[in-house]
């Protein structure tokens, strides 16, 4: 059996492996195959533990993509996992904690997981981690972006509400949305909507918004112009915030997910932003799931341009950042703060039941099913808590790093070429981060360049489309990066493609 397992895991997690290989239809056929029919007379019948693994090897494993064990795995903004980080996940499953109350005489998890979060907020330049006292972990940055705009309507409706008891001879009113319902607490408040000023917002703030009761519509775009549609525009936000019995969460993209570029310009606009949200008693929420990385880069000329895009956004009220992307370590793993606890526990309180005991002691550590989402999660810190320990400040920023001057370069390749066109227009090299966005200037390649890229099975990209025609978007996300080498192959296979393309269309 240890042999058995020792096969799967070098099946699954080869140490250094550069082609992000993608199973063949005679794979993926085969893995669907092997799942287990409703209508057969084994269906739900034990298989034992090396029949069951031998077809884990041999039927499902060929079935899953290889995005883990590659460097040139450019879809999405997936970052692979460090080999420290996939021991510390070994742990998490092997101890399989319940991370959902703290009892320091018990065990050490809720001590990690606080411990980690302090840790983000120094190593992000956020300030002290006594600013951001919601400190919690979640799935991801749709979790994230459904508490940042759970507490951003509880900070909006709060506030409003504690006005009208100041004013009055009543006593000062604590419920907010949390307690009463958000019709409820509205209606008190005298507030007939709640809109999310964004612009280029990610698909999982409309998500959010859903979810907590905004709804989808809530969201309304405010772009700087056609063409910087990723900018917000500070003016627009400004009008919207005037308009009566309107509260507003303003949602800050660090960076937007196709093009990777800022919706602030530098810590002038983060200030006017603070400024005017102050004036009006909105919300300032930032997602910044990669973006918010730029921070780290080297205090140099070089990323001056990305330093000064991500100033200011420890200026917002709540933030999002995603581990499992340029942290790397393993999905499922997003990073919340917000300034108050107590606005986090009023979104997540768990009314104890009997067998859930408080904590104890006078630790200012909160049991974490009254500051997140779910009540039973993993100890996800640990994969966290283990790369901050083990490269420190230094090993990520280099890391981070390698992957900006990879993209740039790959950006440079590009804007240099006669067969493709760097997007957004006019795309400067100093603006990229870790997304490059192109497409082919010949319309029928233009339609097969995805496809002909990742069947090539030497690089992987994503497809998306900018201004209404489809294009090529390459995230650069994950710790194996080699600049000079990948930078060859996707040179010289780009070269390859458009040549082909012309000998084939004569």
């Amino acid at each position: 059996m240890q042999e058995a397992y020792g096969r799967i895991r070098s099946s699954v997690t080869t140490t250094f492996q550069t082609a992000p290989t993608l199973p063949t239809p005679a794979q993926l056929s085969t893995a669907r195959s092997s799942l287990p029919s409703s209508t057969a007379i084994t269906y739900l019948t034990s298989h034992g533990p090396q029949a069951t693994l031998n077809h884990l090897l041999t039927d499902i494993a060929p079935g899953l993509n290889g995005q883990n064990r590659s460097s040139r795995y450019w879809g999405f903004v997936t970052g692979g996992t460090l080999p420290i980080a996939e021991v510390a996940d070994n742990l998490v499953s092997a101890y399989d904690q319940n991370v959902s109350v703290h009892l320091p005489g018990q065990t050490i998890v809720t001590e990690v997981e606080d411990a980690a979060l302090k840790m983000l907020v120094e190593l992000l330049g956020l300030g002290n981690a006594e600013d951001w006292e919601g400190r919690t972990l979640t799935t991801g940055a749709t979790a994230s972006n459904v508490l940042g705009l759970g507490c951003g309507r509880e900070g909006v409706v709060g506030a409003k509400l504690a006005r009208l008891s100041s004013s009055s001879s009543a006593s000062p009113e604590h419920e907010g949305v949390g307690e009463l319902g958000l019709l409820n607490a509205c209606l008190k408040a005298r507030i007939m909507d709640i809109q999310v000023l964004t612009s280029m917002g990610h698909s999982s703030l409309s998500k959010a918004a859903s979810i907590v009761g905004l709804g989808r519509a809530s969201v309304k775009e405010l772009p700087h112009s056609a063409d910087q549609p990723w900018r917000l525009d500070l003016d627009a936000v400004e009008k919207e915030l005037q308009r009566e019995g309107v509260a507003s969460i303003i949602a800050v993209s660090a960076g937007e997910v196709n093009t990777g570029r800022f919706a602030t310009t530098g810590l002038e606009d983060m200030q006017r932003l603070r400024s005017i949200a102050d004036r009006h008693g909105a919300w300032i929420h930032v997602d910044g799931a990669f973006g918010i990385f730029a921070r780290l880069l080297p205090q140099t000329e070089e990323f001056a341009q990305l330093h000064q895009y991500a100033a200011g956004l420890e200026l917002a009220d709540s933030i999002t950042v995603d581990g499992h992307k340029l942290l790397n370590v393993p999905y499922d793993l997003g990073i919340f703060f917000t300034r108050k606890a107590s606005t986090l526990t009023n979104v997540c309180k768990n009314p104890n039941a009997a067998y859930l005991p408080s904590g104890g002691g006078t630790s200012d550590i909160q049991s974490p099913l009254d500051v997140g989402i779910e009540n039973s999660r993993r100890f996800r810190a640990l994969p966290v808590y283990t790369v901050l320990m083990s490269e420190g400040r230094d090993g990520i920023t280099e890391m981070l790093t390698r992957m900006v001057c990879l993209a740039r370069r790959i950006a440079a390749v590009v804007k240099e070429s006669e067969d493709y066109i760097l997007l957004p227009d006019e795309a400067s090299l100093e603006d990229t981060h870790i997304i490059v966005l192109f497409r082919a200037k010949d319309d029928e390649l233009n339609k097969v360049l995805v496809d002909t890229i990742n069947t090539s099975c030497k690089w992987y990209v994503g497809g998306t489309k900018w201004r209404g025609q489809t294009a090529v978007r390459l995230a650069v996300a994950n710790w194996r990066v080699d600049v000079e080498v990948d930078l060859a192959m996707v040179k010289s296979s780009l070269a390859m493609i458009a040549q082909n393309h012309r000998r084939n269309s004569r």
